[in-house]
């Protein structure tokens, strides 16, 4: 049995080339660098010369005929008897689709049927070189729904339903075409067919979804091919008919009137048909349980990639149906078709699956957005003011660098709103007020801090400004000159302050004012290391409170001693 059907398959590749093999393509003899016009051009010598030889006038009708599968477009021109022979045999550049005829916009399927070219279906000024338009949506297609625009034969090779030849074969066309209208030919019949309607190829694609509407327009290509001229075409009840005699009218959606076909073709189709159903039957025979596998538009196009390479972009041949077709078994070919739909399936629900996404994404209204971050609570930290700017002549002359009167600010922690806060800012007592002993700043500063245990606390005492090269010159060097009744030269104040009351948190705000004089300091007070003591016990009610207790007092000097440090 695999034997069999390997003789077969060999058989019907030999029959396939056999289709074409004897006519070979014919070689256009157009340099484009020359064509001063493209309307105007005038047939080359060659091409005349083989038209006298036939007998055919350089105006007389023509035909063409395309074969998708073959990839062929045939011109045919009518002799001096009226019959027609076929002149030339281009090789279609590209046609875009599958076996098959056009039914809508879009589909990229290239027509097929048979189309009349009138003289204003021409078109010299294409994009595409030059074009002809095959007049697709024809009578029957609009009968039966199909339609679609721009149906050309045109060059470029480049194609999108339409059949694309190159630029120097559209140039012999559209001349041949331009002849026939001047010596009168009204419209030119274009046949566009899928492949030769044989009766091996008939049985080759008798699995096809499209056998139907071939078998329809099997009897006009069995009629050229009997009588050698083009067939008279009709449309009635949505179906063509060829060559019919009736005395009623043909009306593409209604019934068909009372017609025959001529005595004498009816003689030659007997004929005809019986041979056909002979060589049906023998490949029937051979063709046992294999069928035709046809290919894509892209399996055609892979076949002749190479052919692309160092050509321009819009440069896309397309190979033959024949070269990317293959005979297969039946049940092999139901499992290809099977695995192509499921992939198909797929791809449309990836489709449908980004359409929605990208729908539901349009204006970022299901795009998730993350929340805020909290902000950190501020951080309250108690500032304190650098000493005054010194005078020009004490800060040229003044003991030691600026550095050393500078006080640094205490790092304080976050605080919340139920904690208070206490700063210390510099002023001065006022005027006839006696300044208040370090002691008694001091248990007025414990009895703050057990007020408010939480609260941040900064204790920094100033040390009196710098005076300037005279003022240390005359100025007495015992701390005895620095008397309580020197009111106006009082250095710093120590102020501790509490916050007012909040109708929030109902905490209470106090404010303390301490201040020292310089000659308090000398005459009622401690020492540094006492007072220093004092305020770490005062402070020790308050463990969560955060003291600093910055002192600073400039060095005694005799009076005699000016430039040292």
């Amino acid at each position: 049995m695999r034997l069999t059907h390997l003789v077969a398959t060999a058989a019907i590749a030999a029959l396939l080339a056999g289709c074409t093999a004897n006519e070979a393509m014919d070689t256009v003899d157009v340099d484009l660098k020359k064509v001063s016009s493209k309307v105007n051009y005038q047939l080359s010598g060659k091409i005349v010369q083989k038209m006298q030889a036939m007998s055919m006038a350089k105006e007389s009708p023509i035909m063409l005929r395309i074969f998708k599968e073959e990839g062929v477009l045939e011109v045919w021109k009518a002799n001096a008897s009226n019959r027609f022979e076929m002149l030339r045999q281009y090789k279609i550049c590209a046609w875009s689709g599958k076996l098959g005829p056009k039914v809508k916009e879009g589909d990229r399927q290239a027509p097929e049927g048979f189309y009349p070219i009138a003289p204003g279906q021409m078109n010299p000024n294409s994009s595409y070189y030059l074009a002809i338009n095959t007049g697709f949506p024809n009578r029957f297609d609009q009968a039966n729904g199909r339609y679609g625009t721009n149906l050309m034969i045109h060059g470029a090779c480049s194609s999108s339903g339409c059949y694309s030849m190159t630029d120097e074969q559209m140039q012999e066309i559209f001349a041949l075409a331009r002849d026939a209208y001047k010596g009168g030919q009204q419209a030119i019949q274009l046949q566009a067919l899928p492949f030769r309607m044989t009766a091996e190829n008939m049985a080759r694609h008798r699995n096809s979804p499209n056998i139907d509407f071939w078998n329809m327009l099997k009897p006009g290509y069995d009629q050229f091919e009997i009588t050698k001229r083009p067939p008279e075409i009709n449309i009635c009840e949505k179906k063509y008919v060829f060559n019919q005699q009736t005395d009623g009218k043909f009306s593409p959606t209604g019934p068909c009137p009372a017609m025959s076909t001529p005595a004498v073709m009816q003689g030659a189709l007997a004929a005809y048909n019986k041979k056909y159903n002979e060589d049906y039957a023998k490949a029937m025979k051979k063709l046992d349980g294999m069928v035709w596998y046809e290919p894509s538009e892209a399996e055609r196009k892979a076949i002749v990639a190479k052919q692309r390479v160092g050509k321009e972009l819009a440069y896309a041949p397309t190979g033959t149906s024949l070269d990317a077709g293959k005979l297969m078994k039946v049940a092999d070919l139901e499992k290809q078709e099977a695995r192509r739909a499921e992939l198909e399936e797929a791809k449309k629900a990836i489709e449908i699956q980004k359409a929605e996404l990208e729908k539901t994404t349009r204006n970022g209204k299901s795009v998730p957005v993350p929340a805020e971050n909290p902000l950190p609570r501020p951080v309250e930290t108690a500032s304190v003011e650098q000493t005054a700017r010194k005078s020009f002549w004490g800060g040229l002359f003044s003991k030691g660098s600026d550095d050393a009167q500078k006080l640094q600010p205490a790092a304080a922690a976050p605080v919340d709103a139920a904690q208070q806060s206490a700063a210390v800012a510099t002023a001065r007592p006022a005027v006839g007020e006696t300044p208040r002993k370090p002691a008694e700043a001091a248990a007025q500063a414990a009895a703050a801090t057990e007020a408010a245990p939480v609260a941040e606390q900064a204790v920094t005492v100033q040390a009196p400004a710098g005076k300037g090269f005279w003022g240390r010159l005359f100025s007495k060097d015992s701390a005895d000159a620095r008397k309580p009744e020197l009111v106006g030269a009082a250095s710093a104040d120590i102020a501790i302050q509490q916050p007012a009351e909040q109708p929030a948190t109902g905490a209470v705000q106090q404010q303390a004012a301490v201040a020292a004089t310089p000659a308090a300091v000398a005459k009622t007070a401690q020492k540094p290391a006492e007072a220093a003591a004092q305020a770490t016990t005062a402070t020790q009610g308050a463990p969560l409170a955060e003291q600093v207790v910055a002192e600073q007092q400039p060095k005694k000097r005799p009076f005699w001693k000016l430039w040292g440090n």
